[in-house]
């Protein structure tokens, strides 16, 4: 019997939400503003989507996001 590999999607909503704001070429200070979260939880949860993702840095997890047609 072989079991059907369920796929997750590595990134939420919120977090696709916060990279499509980035990806419009909002800095980090108008992103918070934007969604309602402080400076420095953007700027810790967009480093954590990276570590997860295992890019370098910001403009790479929006084009990794880009490149799955995720944005």
């Amino acid at each position: 019997m072989t079991v059907p590999i369920v796929r997750r999607q590595p990134l939420d909503d919120q977090e696709l939400h916060l990279l499509r704001l980035l990806a419009d070429g909002l800095p980090t200070d108008a992103v918070a503003r934007r969604i309602g979260m402080s400076e420095r939880t953007v700027r810790r949860r967009v480093r954590a989507i990276c570590d997860r993702l295992g890019v370098p840095a910001p403009i790479s997890a929006v084009v990794w996001a880009v490149r799955r047609g995720l944005l």
